[in-house]
């Protein structure tokens, strides 16, 4: 293969696509899958089960699929699965899962990561997502579509971050943050919605005015959640973006939802 540079350490095992390019001192393991068109700019160390899709482009010092830091883990199988055209940054690493939380870790397409993120264990990622520089993801945190992490924010293990969520830099994030949410601090705080990158994405007006007076109805003082939910769920139910947001608060979770901070319901 000629688009590998003679400096780098290629198992002969590994299964690369003949378009893909690798760079001065990278080294590649023996069970590693690189599809087509796949940039290794310099010094990328890709090792264990770990596949990369089409088009990726991985800059220097990025480090993929060596063994999770989880003291449960026991050298059992796993896999770091890795989608097509997303770009990782200097010093990114990511984690394959654990048999704790189903032994692989995923990103999805056209994601940023940017440098120094991390992406542990078991982790869930959709499309269309950034991690700002040194953004840290704990072990078996999803996060979907078109969220946004903030530099140096920290992500417990367990959260879910909804599609198209916004997390503030240095913000330690520890509950659920909800679709369309905007969550900012230390032990974080739901500031609102994410309205810039609502309207970013192409939102109407209409949209937004209804997701903005569900919010205040799902986070009003009066009634039980359950009540709240409903309310809004009768009112909003042919609202796809509306429904999305009580879909995920009804959904299965191992930690709280991310609730306003004493009271404030400014979206």
């Amino acid at each position: 293969m000629s688009n590998i540079h003679d400096s780098a350490i290629v198992d002969k095992n590994a299964v690369i696509d003949s378009s893909v390019i690798i760079g001065p001192y990278c080294i590649i393991g023996p069970n590693v899958q690189i599809q087509k068109n796949t940039i290794l700019k310099s010094n990328v160390i890709i090792e264990g089960y770990t596949e990369i899709g089409k088009n990726c482009s991985i800059y220097p010092f990025a480090v993929l699929g060596n063994p999770p830091q989880d003291l449960k883990y026991k050298g059992e199988k796993s896999k770091l699965i890795i989608g097509n055209n997303n770009v990782i940054r200097e010093h990114a690493t990511m984690n394959p899962g654990t048999e704790g939380g189903g032994l692989v870790t995923k990103i999805g397409n056209n994601c940023l990561i940017m440098i120094g993120a991390h992406i542990a264990h078991d982790c869930l990622l959709g499309d269309n997502i950034i991690l700002a520089n040194n953004a840290s993801l704990a072990g078996h945190v999803q996060v979907d579509d078109f969220a946004i992490l903030g530099g140096l924010s920290g992500v417990h293990q367990f959260v879910r971050i909804g599609s198209h969520a916004m997390v503030g830099g240095l913000s330690a994030l520890e509950s659920d943050v909800i679709p369309y949410g905007s969550v900012i601090g230390n032990r974080a705080y739901l500031s609102g919605l994410n309205i810039i990158g609502l309207k970013r994405r192409g939102f109407t007006r209409e949209v937004i005015h209804d997701l903005r007076k569900a919010y205040r109805l799902l986070f009003a003082p009066e009634g039980t959640i359950q009540e709240r939910i409903k309310d809004v769920s009768d009112e909003f139910k042919n609202n796809e973006p509306v429904m999305d947001i009580v879909k995920f608060i009804e959904g299965s979770a191992s930690r709280a939802i991310c609730q306003p901070k004493n009271g404030n319901k400014n979206t």
